[in-house]
């Protein structure tokens, strides 16, 4: 097939010269020989036209030219740094069409100067009319196009000349195979490596674990850990002894889908068949761990790295203190950093922001700033990102001049502020200032190309929300409009809250609406606070068509809704309603919490159903789950209103036995109890 770009039409460049057209010189009177090192000469020095017109005049010699000729005039022309293709292309068709036919040493010339001038579907347009025509590419040639083509990442002419290979019983080479099937994986195209390592696996053909590798890692990148799995145990059937890259590979796809249990299968059976874990496999599940909070699994994970005689990196230590830092253990805090420091690792800006971020998250402001003061003050490497949450730091202590200080500096030292600088001021300027300030300094900040985003409207709406500035509201939201800033799920969680909050429920429920077909997609947060107002409002009926149009539609509640109507429903003595709710709630596959129960409980006391009020306590605990003070303190009114002596006292008993911290309702409860008498009737414990 010709390329789109080279136009085979009558007007080409060879219709242009002329045998007729007139020559200066006496070349009627030159012999064979002395045009032949002309034509040579106009061709090396990149004159096409002339070279082609010597050529042409050697037509007044019998015999003349020959395809030596027209190959000579190719390879002197490819030396020349003036090379049309195009011209090529049609001095090639005029051959093809007209003779002398090419030979082998022709599509050779045209072939390697294509490939050296990185004409890569000219190269394997040529090779593929080589083939039509009867002669056999060398290996050597095809190597070399596929190589140049996997080295420039051209997948397509990739494919092409390994199909060309194939086809002639050619084998790339290891080194090319590997390197195939690595640019491939990474390109997404998971399905055309797989097919073209099962071609040559089942013709004999294999390379090393080193071909499968690429693959095994870009199922698992692309959340196909199970496929990878299959893949896996299939080739270990056939006798492929896999590495440390393949096991991690596993165990990363794993860990990255939420499967951590078949990760650290994968892990333990690495270790088990005699493959050792490196740094990189112990960093993959110390992160995930991490991430998933399991920070004391993560530790123990560190000590069993540290006892095999795997030096973790600093990476490592910077995964695991991020996630202490977030959970606020500060004893484990420093005796990491002293181990850090023991190491000879010196702190890197991830470190920075790790230990900082962490502070900053458990609210240690000023321990955060102290850390990072000292680490500036040093002159310690810092990117932006350490720089971003040191200006979180000053904002959070209403320090604002300094971080408009800071800013400036940040500019001097070449750290150009992100949008994520700005916003972090925008965001101190609501808190310490208002609104109004803040939205005159978004106009003042020298933004990036984009100017501001989405999230620099936000943190000024969200605060006029939040004061009930309507006419704030009203002013962000005609700049978003004219900025062609579109709002995002905060912005339409902000005006809901801000709606909610001002009763304007028919446009809470439109925004609602809005937020379910524009795509946003819609957080059960923001559709639970409408509930929730709903039915504090008594607009039960509303809050269930709510519930219901948003549910057929797709839109899935958790356990927190159901419970907002099932108290609701409570108060107003609704008991088919409980039992419809309860009913589609464990079809929709929820389980009940605390706060259903102690709804449940609370309405069978206010009614005075004791009995089914301690059976709904006993299925609580069978489920696994703890009443609390406030449940037995519903239990043990609803008793005493009752005068249920003996349940009472057993109930209390229960509640000394299960050593439950009692409130000052509880005594406020026993008082009575006791001014009724019944007090003196309880045990001594």
């Amino acid at each position: 097939m010709f390329r789109s770009s080279i136009n085979f039409s009558s007007s080409c460049a060879l219709r242009r010269v002329d045998i007729s057209e007139e020559t200066n010189g006496n070349s009627h009177s030159c012999n064979y020989e002395e045009l032949k090192l002309r034509m040579q000469d106009y061709a090396t020095s990149g004159d096409f036209k002339q070279a082609l017109y010597t050529l042409n005049f050697m037509g007044n010699i019998s015999g003349k030219p020959t395809v030596y000729d027209f190959n000579k005039l190719m390879h002197c022309y490819f030396k020349s740094r003036n090379v049309s293709l195009q011209v090529l292309v049609e001095l090639y068709l005029r051959m093809k069409r007209f003779g002398p036919s090419p030979n082998a040493l022709t599509f050779n010339i045209l072939c390697n100067g294509t490939l050296s001038s990185g004409k890569l579907e000219d190269a394997i347009f040529f090779v593929e009319e080589m083939h039509a025509i009867g002669f056999v590419p060398s290996f050597a040639l095809l190597s070399k196009l596929l190589k140049k083509s996997l080295k420039l990442g051209n997948l397509i002419d990739s494919l092409r000349a390994f199909e060309i290979m194939w086809k002639l019983g050619y084998v790339p080479t290891g080194h090319s195979f590997n390197m195939m099937m690595c640019i491939l994986s990474k390109a997404g195209m998971i399905r055309e490596a797989y097919s073209v390592f099962s071609v040559l696996f089942n013709e004999g053909h294999f390379f090393g674990v080193h071909t499968l590798n690429p693959i095994l890692w870009a199922l698992c990148k692309s959340n196909q850990s199970y496929t990878a799995l299959n893949l896996f145990y299939s080739m270990k059937k056939r006798g492929i002894v896999y590495n440390v890259c393949s096991y991690t590979a596993l165990v990363f796809g794993f860990h990255r889908e939420g499967f951590q249990e078949d990760a650290l299968q994968c892990f333990y059976e690495m270790k088990e068949n005699g493959c050792k874990p490196n740094v990189i496999t112990y960093t993959v599940v110390i992160k995930f761990l991490c991430d998933n909070g399991c920070i004391d699994e993560a530790l123990r994970i560190l000590g069993e790295m540290e006892r095999e005689g795997c030096d973790p990196d600093l990476m490592t230590y910077n995964i695991i203190l991020r996630e202490l830092c977030h959970q606020g253990r500060l004893f484990d805090i420093f005796k990491l950093i002293e181990i850090i420091d023991q190491k000879g690792f010196s702190p890197d800006s991830y470190t920075y922001a790790a230990f900082s971020g962490g502070l900053l998250k458990i609210g240690k402001v000023g321990y955060a700033y102290e850390l990072l003061l000292d680490a500036i003050s040093k002159g310690c490497n810092m990117d932006i990102a350490v720089y971003n949450i040191y200006l979180h730091c000053l904002c959070r202590q209403n320090r604002l001049r300094e971080a408009l200080t800071m800013l400036n500096s940040m500019i001097e030292e070449g750290f150009m502020p992100t949008n994520v600088s700005y916003n972090t001021i925008l965001d101190g300027f609501c808190r310490e200032n208002g609104v109004e300030e803040a939205l005159e300094l978004l106009d003042n900040i020298e933004w990036e190309a984009y100017g501001p985003d989405v999230v620099s409207f936000n943190t000024i709406l969200c605060m006029a929300c939040k004061n009930r500035n309507s006419v704030m509201i009203q002013k962000i939201l005609y700049r978003m409009e004219y900025g062609g800033i579109k709002l995002d799920f905060v912005s339409f969680t902000c005006l809901i809250q801000y709606f909610c909050r001002v009763g304007k429920i028919a446009v809470c429920l439109k925004l609602l609406e809005t937020i379910m077909h524009s795509g946003h997609g819609m957080a059960v947060i923001t559709f639970n606070m409408v509930l929730d107002k709903l039915c504090k409002k008594g607009l039960i009926g509303t809050a269930l068509r709510v519930f219901k149009n948003f549910t057929n539609c797709g839109f899935l509640p958790s356990t927190i809704s159901y419970n907002i109507l099932i108290n609701a429903a409570i108060r107003v003595h609704d008991n088919f309603l409980v039992s419809q709710l309860l009913r589609d709630m464990y079809n929709r596959g929820l389980k009940p919490d605390g706060f259903t129960y102690r709804s449940l409980i609370n309405g069978c006391c206010r009614e005075g159903k004791i009995a089914d009020a301690l059976k709904l306590r006993d299925e609580m605990i069978d489920h696994g789950l703890t009443p609390d003070i406030a449940i037995y303190n519903a239990m043990l009114k609803a008793m005493l209103g009752k005068g249920r002596l003996g349940e009472f006292v057993l109930l209390l008993r229960i509640m000394i036995l299960e050593e439950c911290d009692l409130n000052d309702a509880t005594l406020d409860i026993l008082d009575q109890a006791q001014s009724k008498g019944w007090i003196k009737c309880l045990p001594k414990q």
